[in-house]
């Protein structure tokens, strides 16, 4: 069960990834050419991502007392922030 949820979301999307162009190069190129050709559209498809995220996590998932698929949660412990994390993040 949990190959086939993964297999349908991974089509999913990829398939709001193909209608929202974000496979374009020249799209993405442009997306991120701030002071050249902008193209913003891609913002409202990451805004969009966003909002339906939130509403998904903070409205079903955290409300719920375990995953639909799993026996618990499995939430990271180490909440430090350190050098090792900043530097990769950045």
């Amino acid at each position: 069960m949990k190959l086939l949820v993964a297999l349908l979301s991974g089509l999913l999307f990829g398939a709001g990834l193909t209608i929202s162009q974000m496979v374009n190069p020249n799209k993405v190129l442009n997306f991120l050419d701030l002071f050249g050709n902008w193209d913003p559209s891609l913002a409202f498809v990451i805004i969009g991502g966003i909002c339906v995220f939130s509403l998904g996590f903070f409205g079903v998932i955290k409300k719920r007392s375990k995953p639909v698929l799993s026996e618990e949660f499995d939430l990271p412990s180490n909440n430090i922030i350190d050098k090792k994390l900043l530097f990769g993040a950045v």
